[in-house]
């Protein structure tokens, strides 16, 4: 059970979208390409988006503030155009990648499509789109680390050096390519053993770079967390993740893979969300919450072939969006 997602690339979606634009008729297409034609990084055009939206909510334009908003769903993958979907339905499900993100865009939805005239309507909205910027953006703390003078592979050679301080490789923020790939598999090879956390978020990963890290990352013995968010990755990855867990030797000790902020990836499938329970059937907070239908072994119990109640999921680092966006 899960929300059904956009089918087709970026580009066919935006063309299908229904209704003139009364100005700005190139801006869809000016968040779709760069310099070049070279595509942005979802989580960029996803800010620009909503940077995009608040203008248009500003400037009184409710209704094309609403058709951006449609676009920006499809673009995190949710496939509805249905406000009463968006609003309603979508609430129920649980096994969502990026809980937040959703929360953000439904209530979104609700000041844009039902603008309630007491109070400071604009300033809530203001504050939806600093929280929804915010947790769509690499953290300022990552670019207060790396320093924006710093060169990126000069980053990546510093992470490289030693030991994984706090058992930790965290290479978040830092733009990786293939050739960089092998360097981090070696380093993972040589102090494996150390490592229970590796940070990939915000890298410009594809599906096929995670899948040459994979059998590296698969085989650490004490890694409980994966964060792969804000990178290039599609659903079509989610088969070869499923079924590297459905293999008990890899991936032993892993509670929680972070795939929000990707390019289609909304929900999670209940094979990938039962391999991580499978793991850690005693831990109090998992990734995986509970829900009806759970024994008291942690063993579901009444599921149907088609996933019956399914798992939720939650961040796993409990992002702030409330405080962190205000500073």
């Amino acid at each position: 059970m899960g929300t059904r997602q956009t089918k087709g690339s970026l580009a066919e979606r935006a063309g299908a979208a229904a209704g003139p634009r009364r100005e700005r008729p190139d801006f869809w297409a000016s968040l779709l390409l760069r310099a070049g034609d070279k595509p942005l990084p979802p989580y960029q055009r996803r800010v620009g988006m909503v940077q995009e939206l608040l203008r248009m909510v500003r400037q009184g334009r409710r209704e094309e503030a609403g058709t951006l908003l449609q676009h920006l769903r499809q673009d995190l993958g949710m496939e509805s155009t249905s406000l009463d979907d968006v609003l309603y339905r979508y609430a129920s499900f649980r096994n969502l990648v990026d809980p937040i993100t959703h929360d953000l865009i439904i209530s979104l939805a609700r000041y844009i499509h039902c603008p309630k005239p007491e109070g400071d309507a604009l300033g809530a909205m203001e504050k939806l789109c600093r929280q929804l910027t915010y947790h769509l953006s690499p953290h300022s703390q990552w670019r207060r680390h790396r320093g924006l003078k710093r060169k990126p592979q000069a980053c990546l050679k510093s992470v490289l050096a030693g030991s994984p301080p706090d058992n930790t490789v965290d290479l978040s923020g830092i733009p990786l390519t293939s050739r960089d790939l092998e360097r981090v598999t070696s380093y993972l090879q040589r102090c494996g053993e150390q490592v229970d956390s590796v940070e990939l978020g915000f890298t410009g990963l594809t599906d096929d770079m995670v899948l040459q890290l994979l059998p590296a990352l698969s085989t650490l013995p004490r890694l409980t967390t994966l964060a792969l968010n804000g990178n290039r990755l599609t659903r079509a990855l989610l088969r070869d993740l499923t079924d590297t867990l459905k293999d008990p030797e890899k991936f032993p000790n892993v509670t929680w893979i972070d795939l929000g902020n990707n390019v289609d990836i909304f929900s999670l499938p209940q094979p990938f969300l039962l391999s991580l329970r499978k793991r850690s059937p005693k831990q109090g907070q998992l990734p995986t919450i509970l829900e009806l239908g759970e024994g008291p072994d942690g063993s579901l119990v009444g599921q149907d072939d088609c996933g019956g109640c399914p798992l939720g999921t939650t961040n796993h680092k409990g992002r702030e969006t409330e405080s962190a966006a205000q500073t």
